[in-house]
């Protein structure tokens, strides 16, 4: 008895014979381990794109962990304490870009003579507490844009990578979320 469904538009028959030609079809090229041929992307494109992403979350962490060392004043504390969380998640968003880089059989460029050349956001050296926080949500605010067009045009050519970046997006989100309540805050006080 053959299977049909109309809910998929196929017979099982059909279905089969697509899996033993996909298992034919990863046997060929293994040494490009998960990329397949029903990779969509430009890879070479995505690893440099991914590589400006994670010169970009290197300069925060940099960026963030000045802010934490150098932040003083009477409301240093708790702005520090969110400087040093913002510094530890960025880290995690570079580990995470780096990571997929290596999944797309390229190489993290980690090299700081590059870092600022490549990255999107600036680095900052303000002083002042109120300058700092200013300076982190516009770098947040250059991300969130960064992130979204990246997104926009990976499209479904790479849903790996874009499902990475939307998740990345959501925490810079939180993160400028986050500045603009300290600014918010500091200024009522």
């Amino acid at each position: 008895m053959a299977y049909s469904s109309a809910k998929y538009g196929h017979r099982m028959e059909d279905f089969l014979t697509d899996v033993e030609t996909l298992r034919r079809r990863a046997r060929e090229h293994i040494d490009q381990g998960p990329i397949t041929e029903a990779y969509g992307a430009d890879r070479e494109r995505v690893v440099e794109v991914l590589n400006d992403a994670l010169a970009t979350e290197l300069v925060c962490v940099l960026r963030y962990k000045r802010h934490y060392y150098t932040a003083t004043g009477i409301n240093a504390g708790p702005v520090a304490a969110e400087f040093l969380q913002h510094a530890t998640e960025e880290l995690a968003h570079a580990d995470q870009i780096a990571l997929r880089i290596v999944q797309l059989q390229g190489a993290p460029n980690f090299d700081p003579a590059s870092l600022t050349e490549r990255r999107h956001s600036e680095y900052d050296a303000s002083d002042g507490l109120l300058a700092m926080i200013r300076e982190d949500l516009v770098a947040e605010r250059v991300a969130i844009a960064s992130y979204n067009n990246i997104i926009r045009w990976i499209g479904d050519k790479d849903p790996t990578t874009r499902r990475l970046l939307e998740d990345i997006l959501a925490m810079e989100e939180e993160h400028a979320d986050d500045l603009l309540n300290l600014l918010t805050t500091l200024h009522a006080s």
